[in-house]
């Protein structure tokens, strides 16, 4: 059965627990770039037929991080603005992320991170329970959103971790 995007918000909001969300947000662009040493085969992947491969993850990555730089501006800007869901999968397919270069995406993904941190980092406290209408979720204020996405990073980051892990098994049994 497929999660409600209420379950699915609270399962990734869960791989925060008591960390700071800044804090992960500002490791992931690091841990991302040791994957410019991985090689490009092992990129481009997939570990399992519909599974993303290490590069569609990164490129969702970057994508998302447009997206959620404008959903923030858009809350500080319009308090209880609309916000539009995504389908990940019709972006996967229409933004060709399995043909993309995983060292150029990691360098936009670092980029916009360091300016929506700026953002994040400049905003006055009461800014930070300035909420959205999500299509599919609801209320959502940009406090929750910053521990949304930092539970989404850790969320793919582990994906990579395991398929990389997976990639080293099949490698020593061969």
């Amino acid at each position: 059965m497929r999660e409600t995007p209420r379950q699915y918000s609270k399962r990734i909001v869960s791989y925060v627990g008591n960390r700071k969300p800044l804090a992960i947000l500002r490791v992931t662009p690091r841990r991302l770039a040791r994957l410019k040493r991985v090689p490009r085969k092992l990129i481009k992947r997939r570990p399992a037929p519909g599974k993303w491969s290490i590069g569609e993850i990164v490129a969702h990555l970057a994508d998302v991080e447009l997206v959620i730089g404008y959903r923030i501006r858009m809350m500080l800007s319009a308090n209880r603005t609309p916000i539009q869901a995504i389908d990940q999968d019709k972006w996967a397919k229409s933004g060709g992320y399995g043909k993309r270069d995983v060292r150029r995406t990691i360098e936009a993904f670092g980029a916009l991170r360091k300016n929506n941190l700026a953002l994040l980092q400049s905003m006055p406290k009461k800014k930070w329970s300035n909420y959205g209408l999500h299509a599919e979720r609801g209320r959502e204020s940009i406090a929750h959103t910053v521990r949304l996405y930092a539970g989404h990073d850790l969320n793919h980051l582990k994906q990579i971790e395991n398929i990389l892990k997976q990639f080293k098994r099949g490698s020593r049994a061969t």
